[in-house]
């Protein structure tokens, strides 16, 4: 059961200059990847508790370092795991805690950067950036899935998000849906919002959006149902973060 949380419903106009901005760590083709087909850890090492059964106060996979890193009053988390520190294959899991406990609710195969993973994203760079960030603002150029306005992520709706067309027809609908990953933005504006408040040099417009079956730029692609299921569950109520990384640095 949801409650509050005030949802922005607009449709924005946006000049194509921002919008390409906006676009850039997520836009355009980005070379070949397979789908991922690793299933995500089930509680190994940072898993485990010292009896070595599963530790359920902890998100699986997710060392101490990380682990930290989530807000204290989070209940929802979508972890990425990396197939590896050059692979564009990952999975993502949705986490959700009840009590003390974090209980896995929904899994899919996934494409992160097509260079893999950096813990010093730069623009360009082709790697996703490795963390914990949190997600306050969702978007894209169809309606809102969540069949309870009022209650979800804020959702701006555009056709400003549209993919350009002379990008390959494959790519059109990427960003169809989006969810923004918050990093170096401002939260509280569309996830196409250019302004990157610690520059541009850093890299921005990440978000979690629709898988084009191989690599991104930068952002973290998910089938169409995924993004529909977060779109519809994600609660800003819930805090909700994404934990993102290959395995290894995840679990350091």
């Amino acid at each position: 059961m949801r409650s509050g949380g005030a949802r922005r419903t607009a449709v924005a106009t946006v000049a194509l200059g921002s919008l390409l901005t906006a676009l850039s760590a997520c836009g355009g083709p980005s070379g070949p990847g397979a789908d991922a087909s690793a299933s995500a850890p089930t509680g190994d090492g940072a898993g485990r508790n010292s009896a070595g059964t599963a530790d359920t106060a902890r998100i699986p996979g997710v060392g101490d370092r990380f682990q930290r890193r989530i807000p204290a009053d989070s209940r929802q988390v979508v972890a990425v795991y990396g197939n590896g520190s050059d692979s564009a294959d990952s999975t993502v899991v949705l986490y959700t805690r009840q009590g003390s406990a974090w209980h896995r609710a929904r899994s899919w195969a996934a494409h992160n950067g097509t260079k893999g993973w950096t813990t010093d994203h730069h623009e360009n760079d082709k790697r996703s950036p490795v963390g914990v960030f949190t997600l306050s603002d969702a978007g894209g150029v169809l309606p809102d899935p969540d069949p309870a306005p009022g209650t979800g992520l804020p959702y701006t709706r555009s056709a400003a998000f549209a993919a350009p067309r002379w990008w390959d027809k494959s790519y059109w609908h990427d960003f169809d849906y989006v969810i923004a990953i918050d990093y170096n933005r401002v939260k509280g504006t569309p996830p196409n919002d250019p302004t990157r408040p610690e520059g541009a040099s850093e890299g921005g417009g990440i978000w979690l959006h629709m898988d084009h079956g191989s690599g991104t730029s930068a952002c973290v692609s998910l089938p169409e149902p995924a993004m529909e299921y977060l779109l519809r569950t994600l609660d800003p109520d819930r805090h909700p973060v994404v934990v993102m990384g290959d395995r290894a640095r995840l679990k350091a």
